[in-house]
C-alpha cells in the first residue's frame, strides 16, 4: 500500500518551524528526527536533519539541508476550519510568529511557506449549484485578506445550504 508524504526543504530552522506547526494546528505531532549519517551535497555527516511530523493526520517530512529553492505559491498547506474563532486563532498565531498576510486567506510563515487558512464552508459555497450565490461568495472572498465567515455567509445569501466537511468529502 502506498503512503504519500509532503516533503519540505528548509534552509535552516526546520525544528523551530515544525515545533510551531504542531503547536498551532490541532491533532498534530512530531515523529522521528534523524541526522543524515553520510557526507552529502548539503554538508558533512550529521549536518542535514530530517524531521517527520503530522499535521491533522497528514504526513510531512522537514529536511534542513541548507539553501536550495525557496518556498513559493506553487505549494501551500490548506487548513480548513469549522469556525471564525479557529480561523482567527491560527491566523493570528502565524502573524504573531513573523508571518505575513496575503489575499484570500493566504499567508506566508516566517520560513516562507505558504498557507491557506479557510473555513470548510468556502469550498461548498464555491461549488454550490446556484452559480449566482457561488459567484457572490467567491467575489467576497477575493476582496478579503483573512477570511471573514460572516461576510461570506452574507454574500452567499439566504437559502438552503448544507455544509460539507471538506473539499475532499
Amino acid at each position: 500500500m502506498a503512503k504519500v508524504t509532503s516533503h519540505l526543504w528548509f534552509e535552516k530552522d526546520a525544528r523551530q518551524a515544525v515545533e510551531f506547526y504542531v503547536a498551532t494546528i490541532p491533532n498534530s505531532a512530531i515523529g522521528r528526527t534523524t541526522d543524515v549519517a553520510a557526507d552529502n551535497p548539503s554538508g558533512p555527516a550529521g549536518s542535514v536533519k530530517i524531521i517527520g511530523f503530522v499535521l491533522d493526520d497528514q504526513n510531512f517530512i522537514a529536511l534542513e539541508a541548507g539553501p536550495l529553492d525557496p518556498f513559493n505559491h506553487s505549494f501551500s498547506i490548506l487548513v480548513e476550519l469549522d469556525s471564525q474563532a479557529e480561523i482567527d486563532r491560527i491566523w493570528n498565531a502565524f502573524l504573531d510568529n513573523g508571518g505575513k498576510s496575503e489575499q484570500c486567506g493566504w499567508l506566508r510563515d516566517r520560513w516562507g511557506l505558504s498557507w491557506q487558512i479557510v473555513p470548510k464552508i468556502l469550498g461548498d459555497m464555491a461549488a454550490h449549484p446556484d452559480r449566482e450565490r457561488a459567484r457572490r461568495a467567491t467575489e467576497a472572498m477575493l476582496g478579503m485578506v483573512k477570511i471573514d465567515v460572516a461576510a461570506l455567509e452574507k454574500a452567499f445569501g439566504e437559502g438552503e445550504f448544507a455544509a460539507q466537511s471538506s473539499f475532499f468529502e
